[in-house]
């Protein structure tokens, strides 16, 4: 894993990935006088927190956190945390070749009108994209949610996945947006074909501007279990797979087969997005691959779902 992120710091020197916009953030314990820190002196985290059956946990303070930078202790310098702020997604429909088998597109499709019932029309922003072997920018961000329904009507499944790719391209995208949560949400059958970046680099990528990846695997039941052949932790670091570019990133890997699944599947995302915490430490002036670790104080059993690090200096 580290030689792999290690590996991802040449990628994003290359890319020329800057952190994210500028946050107002204030020293724990000193509430009356608001300092101002520029992007570059930031990192922000977006942090979903869930008990072990996987409720949210709400109510957190800052006292309640610990983040590890490389290991070490860092202070929180801001932690937020608000249900109305407005969501930013990035859809990505994978229109390949292969989603034509069965049924996957038109379960694509159903997790995708079932995720536009979750968001609040002229509130939060998605734009809508698919990718076969390159990413095609289909409706571009806009909060005329409403007027997205039937985005995906007229398309049809061709060509070979570039999955990997198509992510980092919508990773970069949503970078530029100002909204507080941010996510890129998969649609896919989970089969990559052509693409030229890995599981590594993306994820990489991803975190290092906090944008959460979660696939949604459309295929049928009878598929799920060859799918998750391919995602075992027996398979070495530099195979690495759909889930863990969704749980390096912050997000995760799901399934979604029928109706009722779908709509759990929807709801489910969404909220979490809802109630996400904002967390913000100072960034180390250092020129490397940083790894970043966030657990609940107290709470051994919380599970954390954030970036797995920040590209430093």
């Amino acid at each position: 894993m580290t030689a792999i992120l290690n590996r991802v710091l040449i990628l994003l020197t290359v890319l020329g990935v800057v952190e994210g916009a500028s946050l107002r953030a204030q020293a724990p314990g000193d509430q009356s006088r608001p300092t101002f820190r520029s992007a570059a002196d930031l990192v922000s985290i977006q942090a979903s927190v869930r008990d072990k059956r996987g409720r949210p946990l709400t109510g957190l303070t800052s006292a309640d956190f610990e983040v590890r930078d490389n290991g070490q202790l860092r202070p929180l310098l801001s932690l937020r945390s608000d249900r109305r702020s407005p969501l930013s997604i990035a859809i990505l429909v994978d229109m390949s070749g292969s989603m034509n088998v069965g049924p996957k597109i038109a379960m694509a499709r159903q997790a995708y009108d079932s995720l536009l019932l979750q968001l609040r029309d002229g509130q939060d922003e998605l734009a809508v994209f698919t990718f076969d072997s390159a990413l095609h920018e289909r409706q571009p961000f806009t909060n005329n949610v409403a007027g997205l329904k039937h985005a995906l009507d007229d398309f049809r499944p061709f060509g070979s996945t570039s999955l990997y790719d198509a992510t980092a391209a919508a990773a970069r995208q949503l970078a530029n947006r100002s909204a507080t949560h941010k996510a890129i949400v998969v649609l896919t059958d989970g089969v990559d074909t052509s693409s030229k970046m890995t599981a590594p680099q993306v994820s990489g990528l991803a975190s290092s501007i906090d944008v959460p990846v979660y696939v949604v695997a459309t295929v049928p039941s009878v598929d799920q279990a060859t799918l998750m052949e391919g995602t075992e932790r027996s398979v070495p670091s530099n195979g690495a797979d759909l889930r863990d570019l969704a749980e390096w990133t912050g997000g995760q890997l799901v399934f979604a087969t029928t109706l009722m699944e779908t709509a759990s599947v929807a709801s489910t995302l969404v909220d979490e997005l809802r109630q996400q915490y904002i967390l913000a430490i100072e960034a180390v002036n250092v020129h490397e691959w940083r790894r970043l670790q966030v657990r609940v104080k107290q709470r051994p059993s919380a599970i954390v779902r954030a970036r797995s690090g920040y590209f430093g200096g």
